[in-house]
């Protein structure tokens, strides 16, 4: 079998599949069982090369010969090429490839007869045998022995051009990351970033927790959420849009430093930004504000590239992004004022904005209060300029109702949000302690839901009366970790960070 004729390369569809059923029912006549429920590995494919180029050093001071190191290991077969009685082929495995050598003499005919015809590239085998280097310098093991562990009835997508259809990448991710290095290496990062993330809060006194998924109320932020009905308790619950409020109540239960990695839930539009489940990390600390956070949060995006990829500049989109300590810090009204002269403390009603807006030849979506209608003039403005770490500072009351506000200037909360790479990647507030003025804010919620903003905050009767009992001042963090592995890898969409993302159904499933 050469590799030129083997399946992932030859017919394919329909036919290739029966063919391969046609090997598989020939394997199980030999007595052969194509599906074993072990396999013994001794050595990943790294581990092999490691072992050898270790035994080949001890052979250089008269330790261990390189000759005596043997393995069993195990992999899918990506490459065969035959050559008469013997043949070369490579096993790839989680760590890496290795090349095995497979002779007629050594594993007598009936196997080797087996092994060129009934094993097809795809297939999962596993191989015993010495370790040895080729005249080309390529590690190698000699193959005394050999089983299959996994016949594969489907070929692997063709080898020099992979998957190139989105959809299917994303629909059949398996065989993106088994045929897309890139998307290996993105899904490893992701990983070692999150695992950094605890290493670091840990070590900083943060207790890590886990709060409800299902709430009887959503809260938090400001989305839409989704609903589900619970039959025993005959009533709806909300998967939650924000860990925010039950880490708050732990915060006044006495655990002074908490966060939570977890899933949160939108219903709301899907882009290259936005999924309707995504990852998020919520920090909270007493005895702390936004200062705290901003921080918190520069120091951990350097440390967490320091580690993960061993420097704290990284490239996104082209730009070099500098991560650096301290990042920029700019009022929101600064920040609209440098880009379109605006001066939102000046135009502070929203008939007074919309003039300014338009007197300034500018295209901003109406909304329908001053808050709002800041917000939107920022993202239209301000938004896609932000390229290097830029924390936003103080925003309107009528967008923040859970944050503490400024007492020299009451329509201004103390909150941020940072930028990086021209996305928004995270949200801080001095969070809000008086129940009489959380109160308040949730009626002009109520207000505004009325008015037909679905992303109005509800009113919490539970979590008044949790602060009611007293919160210390406490600065609150969220991130988007999917947002974040996005800036770390070098991708786009946030479809390209998430293993299994959202999408519509095709049509006949």
């Amino acid at each position: 079998m050469s590799e030129a004729t083997d399946g992932a390369a030859g017919r394919p569809g329909s036919d290739e599949r029966e063919r391969r059923i046609e090997k598989l029912a020939l394997l199980r006549q030999a007595g052969i069982d194509p599906y074993p429920a072990r396999s013994d590995v001794t050595h990943s494919a790294l581990q092999v090369v490691e072992a050898f180029a270790a035994a080949e050093a001890g052979a250089g001071t008269g330790e261990h010969p390189a000759s005596e190191v043997a393995v069993r290991t195990a992999g899918r077969l990506t490459s065969i090429r035959v050559m008469g009685k013997a043949s070369f082929a490579h096993l790839v495995d989680g760590t890496g490839k290795v090349q095995i050598y497979i002779r007629q003499d050594e594993v007598g005919e009936k196997s080797y007869d087996r092994f060129i015809k009934l094993v097809d590239l795809g297939d999962i085998i596993g191989v015993a045998g010495a370790v040895f280097r080729t005249r080309t310098g390529e590690i190698t093991v000699r193959v005394g022995q050999w089983s299959l562990l996994a016949k594969t009835l489907r070929p692997l997508p063709e080898k020099w051009h992979g998957l190139t259809d989105v959809e299917v990448r994303y629909r059949q991710r398996y065989l993106d990351l088994l045929t897309n290095e890139r998307a290996r290496k993105t899904f490893i990062v992701r990983t070692r970033l999150v695992s950094a993330i605890r290493r670091y809060l840990d070590e900083r006194g943060f207790l890590e927790v886990e709060t409800p998924v299902l709430q009887p109320i959503y809260g938090g932020a400001a989305a839409r959420p989704f609903v589900t009905f619970h039959n025993e308790l005959g009533a709806n619950l909300f998967l939650r849009i924000s860990d925010e409020l039950y880490l708050k109540r732990l915060i006044i239960g006495g655990l002074d430093r908490v966060y939570e990695i977890g899933h949160d839930f939108r219903n709301e539009g899907v882009s290259t930004r936005h999924h309707p489940e995504f990852t998020m990390l919520e920090v909270y600390q007493a005895y702390a504000d936004y200062n705290d956070m901003m921080r918190l949060t520069e120091e951990l995006y350097f440390a967490v590239a320091q580690e993960v990829l061993g420097t704290g500049k990284i490239t996104f989109g082209g730009n070099e992004i500098d991560l650096t300590p301290p990042w920029r810090r700019v009022s929101m009204r600064d920040a609209i004022l440098e880009k379109t002269g605006i001066d939102i403390q000046q135009a502070n009603t929203l008939p007074a904005l919309r003039q300014e807006i338009a007197s300034h030849g500018l295209t901003v979506e109406p909304k329908h209060n001053w808050g709002k209608q800041v917000e939107e003039l920022f993202d239209a403005t301000v938004e896609p300029g932000l390229i290097q770490p830029t924390f936003v500072l103080d925003h309107p009351v009528e967008i923040s109702p859970l944050a503490k506000r400024r007492a020299d200037t009451p329509e201004l909360v103390e909150r941020f949000e940072f930028w990086i790479a021209g996305q928004e990647s995270g949200n801080a507030f001095s969070e809000l302690n008086d129940p009489i003025d959380q109160r308040s804010r949730f009626e002009n919620q109520g207000q505004q839901q009325k008015a037909g903003d679905e992303e109005a905050h509800p009113m919490d009767e539970d979590w008044i009366r949790a602060l009611e009992h007293g919160m210390p001042p406490t600065g609150g963090l969220g991130i988007g970790i999917d947002r974040m592995a996005m800036l770390f890898t070098d991708n786009t969409s946030i479809r390209e960070v998430i293993l299994f993302p959202a999408l519509r159904s095709k049509a006949g499933e």
